[in-house]
């Protein structure tokens, strides 16, 4: 009865240090998935801030839904100008005599395809809407709008995704202190987002370390 009493405590006593090991290093472990995961899903979010971007500077107006700015990028093309001064003379009835005009002259060089410029030779504008790193069939949630700015009808966009999606396989404790998490050096709220549809912006309410080149 002693042996099988020792036996036991030594049991508990490992599966205290255990816990109190685990309890320590999770926050760790959490921490290295988390900033590997987000950096993925933000890097995603600039490739369709990128999209957008070449959307609205080419039709004037952002992509309301993926199969669209999809389609847009392996198919439209941006036009290459060039602008420079130019002068002419004019008859003006006003003084009745020659004028000096000086005008801007919009040259056009040629044209380059948008997927060339803005992923080269990647195809990986065609998963734009699949959250990478996230359970299975995670889709970035994405609109377009316009809103009024003093009295100017500006075209505006948002894309999302719940931190849910991203870490759903890691402790419920530490997912829901990241999602109420505040700090300036933290990915803050539910969401990671790109754009706006409230006010006119195309950042992401992710903090700078995620703009810096990471070492492989």
């Amino acid at each position: 009865m002693k042996r099988i009493i020792q036996i036991a405590l030594w049991l508990i006593s490992i599966g205290l240090v255990y816990l109190i090991y685990d309890s320590i290093n999770a926050p760790i472990r959490f921490g290295k998935v988390k900033k590997e995961r987000y950096t993925e899903v933000i890097e995603r979010l600039k490739d369709i801030r990128d999209a957008q971007i070449a959307h609205r500077t080419v039709t004037g107006k952002f992509a309301n839904d993926f199969n669209g700015l999809i389609q847009f990028v392996d198919t439209a093309k941006f036009t290459l100008t060039e602008t420079r001064d130019s002068s002419y003379m004019e008859y003006d009835e006003n003084f009745r005599i020659d004028m000096l005009r000086e005008v801007k002259v919009i040259d056009t060089l040629g044209f380059v395809a948008v997927k060339d410029s803005l992923f080269k030779n990647s195809d990986r504008y065609k998963q734009l809407e699949i959250v990478p790193s996230a359970k299975e069939g995670s889709k970035f949630t994405m609109k377009a709008d316009q809103i009024d700015k003093n009295g100017f009808k500006i075209a505006v966009f948002e894309a999302r995704v719940p931190k849910d999606f991203i870490l759903h396989d890691q402790p419920d404790y530490l997912l829901q202190q990241e999602k109420e998490h505040i700090s300036v050096e933290e990915v803050n709220g539910a969401d990671i987002v790109v754009g706006s549809l409230g006010e006119v912006s195309t950042n992401g309410n992710w903090p700078t370390i995620y703009d810096t080149p990471q070492d492989n």
